[in-house]
């Protein structure tokens, strides 16, 4: 199965930063296709997006300053088939791409994501305040994993993707 394309350029708001793509986006070529996943729906209710996409329309949120990528390419059933040395080469890999492309914003859509990419062992949703960001400049945004197995309300999702929508729109000339 191929890996899932990145969707990155420059002078991008929010890259969306997951563990890797499941099996379901690894057949089809994009991310989040998976249909239990929520990523799609809480993006536009968050007010992220204008309207509802659809996980073959993840290239085109490039032009809405959103691109996507994850710390693993390598597709797979769950996060837990993740090697020890995906995550460490993912590391590397997931910072380069950060210091060439300097997206505003670095969403990691789960905690795990985020302490993995860090090596941090505690993460609060949100805005990481107080701490040095892995890529200098890069601002680092933890999010809920937007799978359908979280067990965290949807309503209490959607209220942290909003604070992203909040600063973008924060951010607009």
């Amino acid at each position: 199965m191929e890996e899932v394309r990145d969707h990155l350029d420059h002078g991008l708001q929010i890259v969306f930063i997951g563990f890797n793509p499941s099996i379901r986006s690894g057949e089809l070529g994009h991310h989040y296709a998976n249909p239990r996943n929520n990523f799609w729906r809480i993006l536009h209710k968050s007010g992220l997006t204008p309207r509802l996409y659809e996980a073959s329309e993840d290239g085109e949120l490039l032009k809405l300053g959103y691109g996507f990528t994850n710390i693993v390419a390598r597709p797979t059933v769950g996060a837990e088939d993740i090697t020890r040395e995906e995550y460490a080469r993912g590391r590397e890999l997931l910072r380069a791409k950060l210091e060439e492309y300097r997206p505003e914003i670095a969403c990691f859509v789960g905690k795990g994501v985020y302490t993995e990419f860090s090596r941090r062992t505690t993460a609060s949703w949100g805005f990481q305040e107080g701490i040095a960001p892995v890529v200098d400049g890069v601002r680092e945004f933890v999010a809920p994993s937007s799978s359908g197995l979280v067990r965290m309300p949807m309503p209490e999702i959607i209220g942290i993707y909003s604070q992203l929508r909040d600063f973008t729109e924060e951010q607009e000339p």
